[in-house]
């Protein structure tokens, strides 16, 4: 059976003046996903995240949300969202804003168990101003879960965190997403996208440029990494990129084998040969500068 559909763009452009932010784009979100979206700045994918959520409307095309207008206050309601930009009221304390955003909707969730889930607990009676830049971006993330909602977007949501409190905050996605919830988040971290997300939606010049899963978007790319322990490796053909790491060396290619082939000819000494799929980082920047060209 297959599952709910969401939220729904459907030949959708936008422009803002001569600019073109959105070129006929068509992508659906469905119950159950986390879905991650990426792209270059410019990409369009704030204002796409603005047109499912109402904040924006679309030059053509069509937006739906829960099968209806984004626009209708019911159907925003099931909504959550953590902007890229966020400001919160410095006097507030943590526990009174959490309260405030919750009684916005018909069911909510605790402010203990809200707060535990992004790593906040203790911090209820503490003023906003007083938080740390991590802890307020944690809380404005938390926010968009107070509601209760069916789908949350969030739009770069670990911006400025350090690794701890970027793992903690994807520990409570994980959690809601596995209690059922649904969510679309961008990104320019790739390893948040490949620890999050089941499918990748790849966005550039306004128009989706691949959508699968993460293994299905690094194999679009055509490109392998090789990876060898040498002192030095000399020029070959078909490098795409070359990357050392101590005594390892990677090297980007659309075809390893004859990479390889070339190596063992140059004679230059090598061990630990490896090849394997490239990161999801690699396909990224392989199909949209594919796109560019």
């Amino acid at each position: 059976m297959t599952a709910e559909i969401l939220a729904r763009a459907d030949g959708v452009t936008r422009r803002y003046g001569d600019v073109v932010a959105l070129d006929d784009i068509t992508l659906d979100v469905r119950a159950g996903e986390l879905v991650g979206l990426l792209g270059p700045n410019g990409a369009g994918k704030s204002t796409l995240i603005n047109l499912f959520t109402g904040l924006r409307r679309p030059t053509s095309g069509t937006v739906e949300l829960f099968g209806g207008s984004p626009l209708d206050p019911a159907r925003r309601r099931r909504v959550g969202m953590t902007p890229q930009d966020t400001g919160l009221p410095a006097a507030l304390r943590v526990g009174e804003c959490v309260d405030f955003v919750s009684a916005h909707f018909t069911t909510s969730v605790s402010r203990g168990a809200l707060l535990e889930r992004f790593g906040l607990s203790g911090l209820e009676r503490r003023q906003i101003g007083g938080l740390s830049g991590g802890q307020k971006r944690r809380l404005a993330v938390a926010l968009a879960f107070a509601g209760d909602p069916r789908l949350v977007f969030l739009d770069e949501p670990t911006t400025g965190l350090d690794v701890e409190a970027r793992r903690t905050l994807w520990a409570g996605v994980r959690a809601f997403h596995e209690d059922g919830g649904t969510v679309l988040l961008t990104s320019h971290y790739l390893e948040e996208i490949e620890a999050l997300a089941r499918r990748v939606v790849v966005v550039g010049q306004g128009r989706v440029l691949a959508d699968d899963s993460v293994e299905a978007v690094r194999g679009m790319a055509g490109v392998r990494r090789v990876s060898v322990t040498a002192a030095d490796v000399p020029a070959l053909p078909g490098v795409l990129g070359t990357e050392r790491d101590g005594e390892r060396v990677h090297l980007i290619t659309s075809d390893a084998d004859e990479l390889v082939r070339e190596l063992v000819r140059t004679g230059a000494p090598f061990s630990g040969l490896e090849v394997r799929l490239t990161s999801l980082e690699e396909a990224f920047l392989a199909i949209t500068a594919r796109r560019a060209a």
